[in-house]
C-alpha cells in the first residue's frame, strides 16, 4: 500500500495540456506581457520596468514626462516602443490606455479598507501574488517540460544564493527524495563556479537557480559560468525583465511578498513545489522506488512521531 507521501504524488499528478477556463490578466501580466517577449536594452528594461511599475500614470504621460521620470533621452522612449513593434510612443501609449483605466476600474478598496492592519494587507498581497500564479497554471505544458528536463539531469545542480537560499535548501531537499543525484549550492564566487563546473563534468545538464530580490551580481556571475560549461539554466525569480532573465533558458516567475520588513514567498514556494511535482511525473518509477526506499529507511530509523 502506497505511503502518504506516494499517493499524494500519485494523486497529484499534473494533467499534459489540461488548461483552465481563460480568465483575464491582472493589469500589470497584460504589460508585462506586451514587453517580455523583445530582447531589451538596460535603459529600454528601465522604461518598461517603470511602465509596469506606474501603469495608471504612465499610460497617460508625454513622452517628455515619461522620459523625465525614467531618467533617459525622448529617443531613447521612441526606440523603445519601435522596438515593440509600435509606430512610435504615441501608438504604444495608446494601447496601454485601455489597460490602465481597467486597472483603475478594478480598484474596490475602500479608504477604511485602505487602512485596514499592515498584516491583513500582507496576506492581502500575496494572495494577489498566488492569483497570478494560478493564471499563469492555466496552460501546465511550460511546468511539465522544465520537469522532464530537471528529472533527466543527472546530476542535477539547485543553486540559490543569499536570500535565495531557503527556497533552493527546500528545493534540494524534497528533490533529493526523488532524484538521485541533486547538488545545492548556495554558496557564491569560486565555489559555486566551481561547483557547477564539476557537475557539467559528472555528466549534469541544468541548473536550477532561484534569484529573489534583492537580486545579486554573484547570481548573475553564476548563471554566466553555469552558461558557459554548457548548463541550461531554468531560472525561478520574481523579474520578467533583466539580465538574470536574459542568462535563463527557461524562467519561472511568481512574484515576492513586499509589505513587511521582509519579504514572503508564498507564490516561489507553491511554484517550487509544483516543478518538484513535474518531475515525479516525469519518471513515476523511479519516483516510486525512491520514495519506497525512503519510506523504508524512515520507518526502521523511527524518524517521525506518529500521528
Amino acid at each position: 500500500m502506497p505511503s502518504g507521501q506516494q499517493a499524494r504524488a500519485q494523486a497529484a499528478a499534473i494533467t499534459p495540456g489540461r488548461q483552465a477556463p481563460v480568465t483575464e490578466a491582472a493589469p500589470a501580466d497584460r504589460v508585462r506581457a506586451l514587453f517580455g517577449s523583445h530582447r531589451l536594452s538596460p535603459g529600454q528594461r528601465r522604461i518598461a520596468q517603470y511602465m509596469i511599475d506606474h501603469l495608471t500614470e504612465a499610460a497617460f504621460l508625454s513622452i517628455t514626462d515619461l522620459a523625465e521620470r525614467v531618467g533617459v533621452s525622448q529617443p531613447s522612449v521612441t526606440r523603445f516602443a519601435t522596438s515593440l513593434g509600435y509606430s512610435g510612443f504615441p501608438a504604444l501609449r495608446e494601447a496601454l490606455q485601455p489597460i490602465a483605466l481597467s486597472a483603475v476600474a478594478g480598484v474596490q478598496e475602500t479608504r477604511e479598507q485602505i487602512r485596514r492592519n499592515e498584516l491583513q494587507a500582507a496576506v492581502d498581497a500575496e494572495i494577489e501574488n498566488l492569483e497570478s500564479l494560478r493564471r499563469v497554471f492555466a496552460d501546465t505544458d511550460q511546468v511539465l517540460d522544465v520537469g522532464r528536463e530537471l528529472a533527466r539531469s543527472v546530476p542535477l545542480t539547485v543553486l540559490g544564493l543569499r536570500i535565495s537560499v531557503s527556497l533552493a535548501e527546500y528545493f534540494a531537499y524534497a528533490a533529493r527524495r526523488i532524484h538521485p543525484d541533486v547538488r545545492l549550492v548556495t554558496r557564491g564566487g569560486t565555489v559555486a563556479f566551481d561547483a557547477l563546473l564539476q557537475s557539467r563534468e559528472a555528466g549534469g545538464s541544468w541548473v536550477l537557480a532561484y534569484a529573489m530580490p534583492r537580486h545579486a551580481n554573484e547570481t548573475l556571475a553564476a548563471l554566466r559560468v553555469a552558461r558557459g560549461t554548457g548548463l541550461r539554466v531554468a531560472l525561478i525569480t520574481d523579474l520578467t525583465l533583466g539580465p538574470l532573465v536574459d542568462e535563463a533558458d527557461v524562467t519561472l516567475t511568481a512574484g515576492t511578498g513586499s509589505r513587511l520588513v521582509f519579504d514572503s514567498y508564498a507564490a516561489p514556494a507553491v511554484l517550487s513545489a509544483a516543478v518538484l511535482q513535474a518531475m515525479a511525473d516525469a519518471d513515476p518509477e523511479r519516483t516510486q522506488a525512491r520514495l519506497e526506499g525512503y519510506e523504508q529507511v524512515a520507518d526502521q530509523q523511527d524518524f517521525f512521531i506518529e500521528d
